[in-house]
């Protein structure tokens, strides 16, 4: 048997229960993975609520790292006994093992132990496909980063950092703001502050190409008016709830602005770009110009404190499920 958390209808973090299922086996093309830490993002949130809908009862998760023990027929890319991880759906990592299509793992390098891996994976592509492909971050520019000292935050503040960019970030508590600004950030403003202003102050009026916003509905409107004319809005996560209906004429009155509303499943639904991805990912984390900060650690049967730790803004840097 495996044990896993599964959710039997959307709610809070009471509706996640710890249960014994059956141990799958791999259909062709798939893999069987031994979890030795599972991830735990924001979009696990989604799905426990009903923001992101899956047919229920499930297994929320996107992302961990382990060992294959057991392939499906046609498996070439993957071996049993290959250190794994992976971070795209279908949901379904927080389980002490799980079957998962073999062309969405990647081997993980033996410089990088498994919770590090598990905590890196899906914040760490995200914050590749942000810097490199969305928006393509250039020397000497000047970047706003909302949540900067969350999991994909301090990723991207130390990679933006080793890119050449100027980092202004954005956080919640003081104590937020010396992590970002130990992790690259060059300016940190406290999400309290008027940050159109406080933007505006720091870049001489010249405001900046780019903003990424994690938050959603609080910080919309802030993250528009903080852009350069032509500027890029990345929203990328909805913490604070959905943005919900724009119109769409604000974007040329604010100065011609783009907006985008990327996934990281798009930007890595190829195989050859996700290996693309975590490869590019691997080399700053050996590299030493980013350091993955695993600050948190639950049970994985505690996934519900997990939880509400994560909505209640009580973490750092990433947090990892330990089976």
């Amino acid at each position: 048997m495996t044990q896993a958390i599964r959710i039997h209808a959307n709610g809070g973090p009471e509706v996640m229960q710890w249960e014994d299922v059956p141990t799958p086996d791999p259909g062709p093309g798939e893999a069987l993975v031994h979890h030795a830490a599972i991830g735990l993002n924001y979009i696990d949130v989604y799905f426990r609520t009903g923001l992101y809908k899956s047919p229920l009862p499930a297994t929320p998760g996107m992302e961990a790292a382990g060992t294959v023990t057991a392939i499906g027929d046609g498996v070439t890319d993957i071996a049993v006994g290959d250190r794994v991880a992976y971070a795209t759906g279908p949901i379904g990592a927080y389980a002490t093992e799980r079957v998962i299509a073999a062309d969405r793992l990647v081997r993980l390098p033996d410089a990088i132990d498994f919770e590090t891996g598990a905590a890196m994976m899906l914040q760490g592509m995200t914050a590749q496909y942000l810097l490199r492909r969305t928006h393509k971050v250039q020397p000497g520019e000047t970047i706003l980063v909302h949540a900067a000292a969350g999991g994909v935050g301090l990723i991207l503040c130390q990679w933006a950092r080793h890119l050449g960019a100027t980092v202004i970030g954005v956080v919640s508590t003081p104590e937020k703001a010396e992590l970002a600004r130990a992790h690259g950030a060059a300016h940190v403003l406290l999400n309290s502050a008027d940050i159109p202003a406080e933007v505006k102050r720091l870049t001489g009026g010249a405001m900046v190409p780019v903003v990424y916003d994690s938050i959603g509905r609080d910080t919309f409107m802030a993250s528009l008016d903080s852009l350069a004319p032509l500027g890029l809005m990345v929203s990328y996560g909805n913490a604070s709830g959905p943005v919900g209906a724009l119109d769409v004429g604000l974007l040329g009155a604010k100065g011609s602005l783009f907006l985008t509303r990327p996934s990281l499943a798009t930007y890595t639904a190829k195989r050859a770009d996700l290996i693309g991805s975590a490869q590019d990912l691997f080399a700053v984390v050996q590299s030493g110009a980013v350091n993955i900060r695993v600050n948190q650690h639950f049970k994985l049967s505690e996934a519900a404190a997990a939880h509400r730790a994560l909505e209640a803004r009580q973490t750092t840097g990433s947090t990892v499920l330990l089976p």
